[in-house]
């Protein structure tokens, strides 16, 4: 499964040469209801926009192809190569990369309902589970994203497909809202197929999907806040996908509720790895992360202490609610996470920060496994 830290991807803000302009964008909202407009007035003293008319743009107009890789291309991730397929480039905005969390969340909601079996119908109803919650939701998400963020791409990567012109903003918008009906049309037939009464996997993903939007639109822009921002991303990631496996499969109840939103305060932790490649660029646009808020080096603890204590903390709930080997289990998987993170992250959370996640969330994704299968009996 990759990383958990790769859920949402976070390039580095970079400062190349002065020689390029900047891209201009019209504002245009893609959700209606939802949108507001503030004067430049407010928008200064809050920060929570960039005008890019007003930011002299230091990067260069296009990426060099040569250097890029088409597989990173596919996967949505940096060092991508530079494409003009349509398909692909809208594959890209996706972000297939951070597909993998949240089809691993239904996993474990599934496990954790004891009702699921190896069955044609059963495994059935869970891939159409994980193309709602991975594909369609979290490829809503990432491109809602980008679309807001394509004054910042401009600036920072204006070789990305919005910015760069690869793909129209009309192209875009489409998109979004293909993706957003259709995870919510998956949502309901998964309520119709498991015979709900009350429809709660199609007012799940409408929860998750309104989670993604003020999570990257203004006037909310939940990622503005390092705290709020990071809890959103864990509960996304971790908690959304949980809940929907299992409320397909068996009953999801209050003590599963809080203790995966216990589990995503270990996702706050994960998320604030991809904060410190952007600190500069945050501070400039008055973006409150965590190591902006608090410093690089109070925010590196700030982040394990997250990780570890949560994890420890479900453990010791394993441990009362009597499933000692359970309870053991997770403390061992979480032994060599806490190594990692002294050998790698808190050396140096950007050298390091890919080897961390590479060395380390293995095991705490293998800890929600068994910390599903502990609820299951």
């Amino acid at each position: 499964m990759a990383s958990l830290l790769n859920m949402v991807s976070v390039p580095p803000r970079i400062s190349p040469p002065s020689h390029a302009r900047t891209p201009s964008f019209q504002a245009r909202p893609v959700l209606p209801p939802f949108s507001l407009s503030f004067s430049r007035r407010r928008l200064s003293i809050r920060a929570t926009e960039t005008d890019t008319n007003e930011v002299k743009s230091q990067a260069p107009g296009t990426a060099p192809s040569k250097a890029g890789s088409s597989f990173n291309q596919l996967l949505g991730i940096k060092g991508a190569a530079q494409e003009t397929n349509k398909w692909k480039i809208r594959l890209q905005l996706t972000k297939p990369v951070t597909w993998p969390p949240l089809v691993w969340g239904v996993v474990c909601g599934a496990a954790a309902s004891g009702n699921f079996h190896w069955n044609f119908e059963d495994v059935a109803k869970s891939i159409v589970c994980m193309m709602m919650s991975g594909p369609f939701l979290t490829g809503y998400t990432q491109t809602l994203n980008d679309w807001y963020d394509r004054e910042i791409d401009a600036i920072n990567e204006p070789y990305r497909p919005i910015p760069s012109g690869a793909i129209s903003e009309n192209e875009v918008i489409t998109q979004i809202w293909v993706l957003l009906l259709g995870g919510i049309s998956l949502a309901g037939i998964l309520d119709i197929w498991a015979g709900h009464d009350f429809p709660i996997v199609f007012y799940l993903a409408v929860g998750g999907a309104l989670l993604s939007y003020i999570y990257s639109a203004p006037p909310l822009k939940l990622k503005q806040n390092g705290w709020i921002g990071n809890f959103a991303l864990g509960a996304s990631y971790i908690s959304l996908p949980w809940w929907a496996g299992q409320a397909l499969f068996g009953t999801l109840t209050p003590d599963i509720i809080v203790l995966t939103l216990l589990y995503s305060i270990a996702g706050l932790g994960i998320a604030i790895v991809n904060d410190f490649k952007s600190i500069e660029g945050d501070r400039a646009l008055g973006l409150q992360s965590l190591p902006v808020a608090f410093g690089a080096e109070t925010a590196k603890w700030i982040c394990v202490g997250a990780i570890d204590i949560t994890q420890l903390s479900v453990a010791g709930y394993l441990l009362g609610a009597d499933k000692p080997f359970y309870a053991l289990a997770l403390v061992a998987l979480i032994i060599p996470q806490v190594i990692f993170q002294f050998k790698y992250f808190l050396q140096d959370p950007v050298k390091y920060d890919v080897k961390y996640q590479a060395s380390a969330q293995p095991f705490l994704v293998l800890g929600l496994l068994v910390t599903a299968l502990a609820t299951s009996h």
